[in-house]
């Protein structure tokens, strides 16, 4: 995993995971590795693995069954994209239309190009 400058490690361990939760690689009620195993996997210390998890735990996409291991909790997808929505829409999408503006594309057009996009997908 390649993490870049312009946001905190635990964060894109958490996007990580969120991802993988998502495609459904990791499904509701899985075990996920221990903080250990995912601090080898990654190169990163597991003190930053485990502000990972608990910030997940607290967002209530993971529980954790002591001495057993972190798990992914039920309904996870759905408050993963509650999240992930709410980010998109206050942080991610201002910017887009910012820049829309500033070079003149219109909504239409914005509208053309995201239909094109999901076509292509």
């Amino acid at each position: 995993m390649d993490f870049n400058k312009s946001q905190p490690i635990y964060l894109q361990i958490a996007d990580y995971i969120n991802e993988n939760i998502l495609l459904e690689k990791w499904k509701e009620e899985d075990r996920i590795l221990s903080v250990r195993e995912l601090s080898m996997n990654l190169q990163v210390n597991p003190n930053t693995v485990m502000r990972t998890y608990t910030y997940l735990q607290n967002e209530e996409i993971l529980y954790n069954q002591r001495g057993i291991g972190y798990f992914i909790s039920e309904g996870a997808i759905n408050k993963i994209r509650t999240m992930k929505k709410r980010q998109f829409v206050n942080i991610e999408l201002p910017v887009v239309f910012k820049t829309g503006n500033l070079l003149g594309v219109t909504p239409r057009e914005l509208s053309t190009y995201y239909e094109n996009y999901l076509e292509g997908i």
